[in-house]
């Protein structure tokens, strides 16, 4: 793996090695050999997570994360072409952001024209469950990686800063009844109309639209599950509406639970259980090192809607944003694609604000 090649044909590369969660280890050994490669860089290997270190006491430090792994593939491996448009698994999530990282990393390690010391992290399982993310895993036993001035994470937006995250929960609230012949309902107890109070204050529920930093985020209440029902000629015994509020970063992980439980007011007899709950991360640019940045996209940002492992670096008290190529909205589709200028530009981009260019 050539990381000085142009960071489209480096992004193709990485497209071309398969990567889908828990069969990364192909992909890390050659992220590692490559940087291995490097003079000077300090290279530390867990699991399949590669991280590479500058250590030129260059008084501030930019951390460069992504992970490398990809969502199941679906005939879209290997990569190819269409015009200006790079098709492929990881195309916009996120290995041509990642292959922007690698690039920056190994041109400017040991540049004279570097501004900032800098942190690569290439880690795996971000598209599963979080007890498996690589960046999760650096979080709770090596924090110290993840310091720095400020946090850039690959994940696709545009060319431009998407800013902080919107953070989710996600819960079950489950009614419990006695089953009975639906001839004769009074013998029983029907689990699924209990559910008819909390599902119309959820149908009710108005969000708030909030502008943090400039930046404009969407709540939002919504039932994405509903379960319940043995028979077509029984009543219910149990039933279940999953439901998940996304909260802007205004509100701490404890408030946006108090909040919901609010909202939801559930009756006696129905249970509420947490499937998920990770906080938001505020925009963060009013960091001194997110100036630079801002300055090299142009001014143009805005709000990250879903939620990003930008998350873990706020919890640490670094200011962190996504900054990558590639539309969002063709994250896990089958025709995954990414504009090949969009890459240059990313590129580019980075490379103006790490030397200090933008300024």
């Amino acid at each position: 793996m050539d990381l000085f090649a142009d960071p489209v044909e480096l992004t193709k590369a990485l497209i071309d090695i398969p990567s889908p969660s828990h069969e990364e280890e192909a992909i890390a050994n050659a992220i590692q050999a490559a940087l291995e490669a490097l003079d000077g860089v300090e290279v530390i290997r867990r699991g399949n997570t590669v991280i590479a270190r500058t250590n030129r006491g260059l008084g501030e430090r930019i951390v460069l994360a992504g992970h490398i792994d990809t969502v199941p593939i679906a005939d879209n491996v290997p990569h190819h072409v269409e015009g200006d448009v790079l098709w492929g698994c990881g195309a916009v999530d996120m290995k041509s952001g990642m292959a922007c990282y690698l690039h920056a990393f190994a041109a400017l390690c040991n540049s004279d024209d570097l501004a900032f010391d800098l942190t690569l992290i290439c880690y795996e399982a971000e598209e599963v469950a979080a007890e498996y993310n690589g960046l999760a895993h650096l979080e709770a036993d090596v924090p110290e990686l993840l310091q720095g001035s400020l946090a850039l994470l690959g994940e696709p937006s545009g060319g431009i800063i998407e800013a902080g995250c919107q953070g989710s929960i996600r819960v079950k609230v489950v009614a419990h009844g006695t089953r009975a012949h639906s001839a004769r309902a009074w013998l029983g107890h029907n689990a699924a109309h209990d559910l008819a109070g909390v599902l119309g204050r959820v149908a009710a529920y108005e969000p708030r639209v909030v502008t943090i930093a400039g930046c404009e985020y969407r709540e939002g209440l919504n039932v994405v599950g509903l379960s319940g029902g043995v028979a077509t000629n029984t009543l219910p015994d149990e039933a279940a509406l999953t439901i998940n509020f996304r909260f802007a970063p205004d509100r701490s992980l404890a408030d946006a639970k108090q909040h919901l439980e609010d909202t939801l007011a559930l009756e006696e007899n129905l249970e509420l259980l947490y499937d998920d709950a990770v906080p938001g991360a505020l925009p963060g640019l009013d960091a001194p090192a997110a100036q630079g940045l801002l300055a090299a996209v142009g001014g143009n940002y805005r709000a990250k809607f879903g939620w990003t492992d930008v998350s873990r670096f706020s919890s640490l008290g670094v200011p962190a944003v996504n900054f990558g190529a590639g539309d969002p909205g063709f994250a896990h589709k089958i025709d995954e694609q990414c504009p090949i200028d969009q890459i240059r530009t990313v590129a580019d981009t980075l490379t103006a604000y790490l030397t200090g260019a933008s300024v």
